[in-house]
C-alpha cells in the first residue's frame, strides 16, 4: 500500500507524527499521572493501600489482555475505527471512575478504562505500515520520545491537581483529554491498513501461530517485556517508597517520580537518531546494558544504608534510558518479523509485555510494606533489567544465526 503525502487534519492521509504522539500518551498519562492520589484514594474509600494499589497491575493485566484482541481487530477492520471506538469507550470509562460510589466501581471501570492501550498498540502498527524496519526503530524513536513528556510531567501534574481539587479531578482530566484524542483521530488519522473484514475473526487468529512459532519473535518480546517490567515494578512500588519510606507530600512525590521519563526522553532521542545507523540490536543491547548498571549500582548503595530520595528516583533514570533505548527498537523488531501480520504482532508482544509488567507490578506491591525500605524493590528491578540483557543476547545469536542459514 502505498500511501499519499502526509497533511496534517486530513484525514484523506497517514496521521501526522504528532497525532500518534498523543493518542500514545494519552493512555501513558491515564497509567500514572493519578499515582500520587493512591494514599489519597484509600482513605477515600476507606481501604488498605493494597486495595487501591491494585489500580495499576489490573489495568496492567486488562491492557495485556485488550492487546491481543486489538491488534488483529485492527488488521481485520482498519486501523482508524477500532483507534475512534476504543477512546470512546476510555472516555466514557473515565467519566465513570470520576463518580465512582465505592472501590469496587473504581476498579472495574479501571479494566474498561484500558481499552485507550490502542493509542500505545496501533501508533507502533501504523508506523509499521508507513515505513520499513530500520525507518519504523527511528519513527517509534521519535513518537515516544516525544510521548515521555507526558508521564515526565503527568504524576507531578497529578499530585498538584490532587492537593487543590481532589483526587477525582484527574479523571475528569483524563475524559476531557479523551474527547480531544476522540475528535484528532477523526480529523487526522487516515487509514494506513484498510483490513480484510471477508477474513473473519478466526482466520486473523488462525495467523497467531505463525509468529508464535518464531523464536526471534518471542526474543523481541522478551527484551521488551524484562526491560519494561523494571519500570512496571517502579509504578507499583514507587508511590508506596515516596510516601511511606521517605515521608513525602503527593506533589513531592510527583515530582520525584518523573525521574525515569527523563531517561526515557533522552534514550528514545538515541533510539531516533542512531537506530538506522548502528542497527536495532546493537541499540537494545546498548540499553539494556545501561539499566542493568545503573540499577545494580543502585541496589548497592542501597544495601549499604544509605537511603535517600535522591538517590532512589535519581537512578530511576537509568531505567528511563534504557527502555527508551530498548523498546521501540525492540518493537520494530517484532512487528518486523512478519511484516503482513503487524498489528497481530503489536497486539500478541504488547499483551506479554504489559501482562508481564502487570505481574511484576503486583508482586512489587506486595513485597513492600510497614518496616520495609527501598531495598526489595531495587533487588527486583535489577533482576528484570538482568533477563532483559540476556534476552537481547539471545536475538543476536538467533540472528546471526539465520544470516549463515536464513530460515526461521
Amino acid at each position: 500500500m502505498t500511501l499519499p503525502p502526509i497533511r496534517f487534519l486530513d484525514r484523506r492521509t497517514a496521521p501526522h507524527i504528532a497525532t500518534l504522539v498523543l493518542i500514545a500518551g494519552l493512555p501513558a498519562l491515564a497509567l500514572n499521572a493519578f499515582l500520587p492520589s493512591l494514599p489519597a484514594m484509600a482513605a477515600h474509600f476507606d481501604v488498605p493501600y493494597g486495595v487501591v494499589a491494585l489500580t495499576v497491575p489490573i489495568t496492567l493485566g486488562a491492557n495485556a489482555v485488550i492487546q491481543v484482541f486489538i491488534g488483529p481487530l485492527s488488521d481485520l477492520w482498519g486501523r482508524r475505527p477500532v483507534m475512534i471506538w476504543s477512546f470512546v469507550i476510555f472516555t466514557l470509562a473515565s467519566v465513570g471512575i470520576a463518580l465512582a460510589p465505592n472501590v469496587e466501581t473504581l476498579l472495574a471501570l479501571r479494566v474498561v478504562q484500558a481499552a485507550g492501550a490502542a493509542g500505545m498498540v496501533l501508533s507502533r502498527a501504523i508506523v509499521r505500515d508507513m515505513v520499513p524496519q530500520a525507518e519504523a526503530a527511528s519513527m517509534i524513536g521519535y513518537v515516544t520520545m516525544g510521548m515521555s513528556v507526558v508521564p515526565m510531567l503527568g504524576p507531578a501534574v497529578g499530585g498538584w491537581i490532587d492537593e487543590v481539587l481532589g483526587w477525582q479531578a484527574n479523571f475528569w482530566m483524563f475524559a476531557v483529554l479523551g474527547v480531544g484524542a476522540v475528535w484528532l483521530i477523526w480529523a487526522d488519522l487516515g487509514e494506513t491498513h484498510p483490513g480484510d473484514p471477508g477474513r473473519g475473526l478466526r482466520a486473523q487468529f488462525r495467523e497467531y501461530p505463525e509468529l508464535m512459532a518464531s523464536p526471534r519473535f518471542w526474543g523481541y518480546v522478551a527484551a521488551a517485556m524484562f526491560s519494561s517490567g523494571a519500570f512496571f515494578a517502579y509504578l507499583g512500588g514507587a508511590p508506596f517508597v515516596g510516601s511511606d519510606v521517605f515521608g513525602l507530600p503527593p506533589s513531592t512525590v510527583g515530582f520525584f517520580f518523573g525521574a525515569p521519563a527523563v531517561g526515557y526522553f533522552l534514550g528514545n532521542f538515541i533510539s531516533g537518531r542512531f537506530s538506522t545507523r548502528f542497527g536495532i540490536d546493537r541499540m537494545m543491547l546498548w540499553g539494556s546494558s545501561l539499566t542493568f548498571a545503573g540499577l545494580g549500582v543502585g541496589t548497592a548503595i542501597a544495601l549499604t544504608g544509605w537511603h535517600s530520595p535522591w538517590l532512589f528516583f535519581g537512578f530511576m533514570t537509568f531505567v528511563g534510558l534504557g527502555n527508551g533505548m530498548v523498546l521501540p527498537n525492540a518493537n520494530a523488531g517484532m512487528l518486523s518479523v512478519r511484516p503482513h501480520l503487524a498489528g497481530t504482532a503489536s497486539g500478541l508482544g504488547g499483551a506479554a509485555m504489559i501482562g508481564g509488567g502487570a505481574i511484576l507490578s503486583a508482586y512489587a506491591s506486595s513485597i513492600l510494606g510497614p518496616g520495609r525500605d527501598e531495598t526489595p524493590l531495587l533487588v527486583l528491578m535489577t533482576a528484570s533489567s538482568g533477563l532483559a540483557v540476556a534476552s537481547v543476547l539471545f536475538v543476536i545469536a538467533r540472528t546471526r544465526r539465520l544470516a549463515r542459514a536464513p530460515a526461521e
